[in-house]
């Protein structure tokens, strides 16, 4: 090719990009919108986890809300109370009360608690697994163990041990992603302030849930029995009542006595995941 024609054609795409820079600059010039020095200063107290918790893209989105109106500081869960109250401080408004959330996960089905599929050589992801086979368990109700919600939490608060999601309540800020992830819906953001909780999600009756999990909720009613404040009772599966004015307590797990196991303390869970996964009920 002609030298001349190779020297026009790369000076013709210098000038080009040349003018399409300083376009770009008058635009940016006579059209920038102003920042608000309100917002930067919000955004300055904030945590800068830009987990989404809060609802908005991230965090110079919620900054905007706040200084807005539209949500109070609080609504942001990775603040701590002192980022809340200066951030209220700063722009002279009320800090908001909301109350702190945790994640749990509702299964108590590990390996050694819940039944195989047999030769499961499926992906290993919940979400792709529960749309193309189901995933390796046999309860189609629990958690399958294949850690999406591991991926999408930005803060280390889930791990995978014996197949089963167990949330460090220590490092939780109740960002809601993994809530968002799991296709089960296994996992609920809860008030924080709760130390007992039923680890089960299947709605299936009795005989069903044995056949296929050890630790499953059978629905005897005793826990809701024994505090009805306390718990609700829907079908054939128990649950907290979280928004009682009194939560349940570990010590109320020895007047109730779960005959499976499924209510426990976190702690409890805890410890039998970590050191006794084969742990029964009839053990205790």
């Amino acid at each position: 090719m002609d030298m001349d024609v190779i020297a026009g054609a790369v000076l013709l795409m210098g000038g080009a990009g040349i003018l399409l820079g300083v376009v770009i600059a008058l635009f940016a010039r006579f059209f920038k919108t102003p920042s608000d020095a309100r917002v930067d200063l919000v955004l300055e107290l904030l945590p800068g986890a830009n987990c989404g918790g809060c609802g908005k893209a991230g965090c110079a989105d919620f900054a905007r809300s706040v200084v807005s109106g539209e949500n109070p500081p609080s609504r942001c869960p990775v603040s701590s109370v002192e980022q809340v109250n200066a951030i209220a401080m700063a722009l002279g408004i009320t800090a908001g009360t909301q109350g702190r959330k945790r994640a749990v996960v509702r299964c108590g089905g590990d390996t050694l608690q819940v039944a195989d599929k047999v030769n499961y050589n499926g992906v290993a992801d919940c979400v792709t697994a529960s749309l193309v086979t189901g995933g390796p368990k046999g309860c189609r109700y629990g958690c399958l163990g294949l850690g999406s919600c591991v991926n999408v939490c930005p803060f280390g608060a889930i791990e995978i041990v014996n197949n089963l999601a167990l949330v460090h309540r220590e490092l939780c800020v109740g960002c809601g992603k993994c809530v968002d992830v799991c296709p089960r819906g296994v996992i609920s953001l809860v008030n924080a302030e709760a130390e007992v909780h039923v680890y089960c999600n299947s709605p299936e009756k009795a005989p069903e849930k044995r056949k296929v999990c050890k630790v499953g909720c059978i629905g005897c009613r005793k826990c809701a029995k024994y505090a009805p404040d306390k718990f609700t009772i829907e079908g054939f599966l128990a649950s907290v009542n979280y928004e009682a004015q009194v939560l349940p307590v570990r010590e109320d797990l020895d007047n109730i006595k779960c005959p499976t196991g499924a209510l426990l303390s976190a702690e409890e869970h805890h410890y039998i995941e970590k050191h006794n996964p084969a742990w029964e009920k009839s053990e205790k």
